[in-house]
């Protein structure tokens, strides 16, 4: 488990005045289904105006062993020289780079479509071979077939909608021994209170937009531990198919605590700022620990689920 050092004193919140819109979020207002271009512009819009978002609750979060989710993913890559590695949906190349520290000789590739994210993740290997490429999970045509070792997602396989063009390019593009991990959502009764807070927030979403959280961002079947592992066995029907599942979790001042886990969900992107203040108010008192005396600050922790996917040996 995490836990902030001090209280932040300036709190910035990642809501618009008005909440963010897009394409997708107008047809949910309209009670139609957006189609998978609204869903990649969504996305891609949330990346523009918050960058770097996953990775401020993802690497606060950790373990009972210490560890956040993107070193607990990392861990799937067996420490080999020239190990080739490829990580969809980097984002801002926090994976890439505990890997690069791990072992420099890895021959890393990150694939992600945000140029924002990317330009972050440039940033922070900018002294490394990293090749970062601009592009979506399901158009890899660029990788030749068999020639990557290692596939890893962190959070990411659960916005992929199709799935199965994913999952497909990626069983071409392993070699004959290749390995596929994912770090996806875990289920909801596998950390405490995680499903008091998620529904809080889709409370205050669905009351601006009623038919948010009835249609998924992404295939839903990649967030049942048992639908997720019968989508892959089905790729992969040769293979070791395996799902671990994990609790990580933070502890700092309330508000803050609050601020960095509604900030996880994409949810929250799309309240105006004042119902998102609100928001953040009365999730604070579903995450507040008791005070050991009067002169600690008010505390909160937030426990998330995590699964972790590892596909081995994929023959084809």
């Amino acid at each position: 488990m995490a836990v902030f050092s001090k209280p932040s004193k300036e709190l910035i919140t990642d809501s618009d005045e008005m909440g963010m819109s897009s394409s997708w979020t107008d047809s949910l207002a309209r009670n139609q289904h957006p189609n998978n271009t609204a869903l990649l512009s969504h996305l891609k819009k949330v990346h523009q105006k918050h960058p770097g978002f996953t990775e401020k609750c993802a690497s606060t979060c950790r373990d009972n062993a210490g560890r956040n989710s993107y070193e607990w993913l990392a861990e799937v890559v067996p420490n080999i020289d020239n190990t080739r590695v490829l990580d969809l949906a980097c984002g801002s190349g926090l994976l890439l780079k505990i890997l690069n520290d791990r072992n420099a000789k890895f021959q890393l590739t990150g694939v992600d479509m945000s140029s924002d994210e990317l330009q972050l993740a440039k940033d922070r290997l900018s002294e490394s071979k990293v090749e970062l490429i601009k592009s979506k999970a399901q158009d890899l045509e660029f990788i030749g077939s068999n020639s990557i070792d290692v596939v890893v997602c962190h959070w990411a396989l659960t916005l992929m909608d199709p799935i199965l063009p994913v999952l497909n390019e990626i069983r071409r593009i392993l070699s004959s021994e290749g390995i596929f991990g994912a770090l996806v959502d875990g289920p909801m009764g596998a950390a405490p209170g995680y499903k008091d807070i998620h529904d809080l927030i889709y409370d205050y979403v669905q009351a601006e937009i009623p038919s948010y959280g009835k249609i998924e961002l992404g295939d839903p079947r990649i967030r049942g531990t048992e639908t997720l592992s019968n989508l892959v066995r089905s790729t992969f029907p040769a293979s070791d198919v395996t799902i671990e599942t994990s609790v990580v979790s933070m502890e700092g001042p309330v508000t803050e605590v609050a601020e960095t886990a509604a900030g996880f969900f994409y949810a929250a992107f799309v309240l105006p700022h004042e119902t998102h203040q609100k928001m953040i108010s009365e999730l604070s008192e579903i995450i507040l620990l008791p005070q050991q005396s009067q002169d600690e600050y008010r505390k909160g922790r937030f426990a998330m689920p995590i699964n972790r996917l590892l596909v081995s040996s994929a023959p084809k």
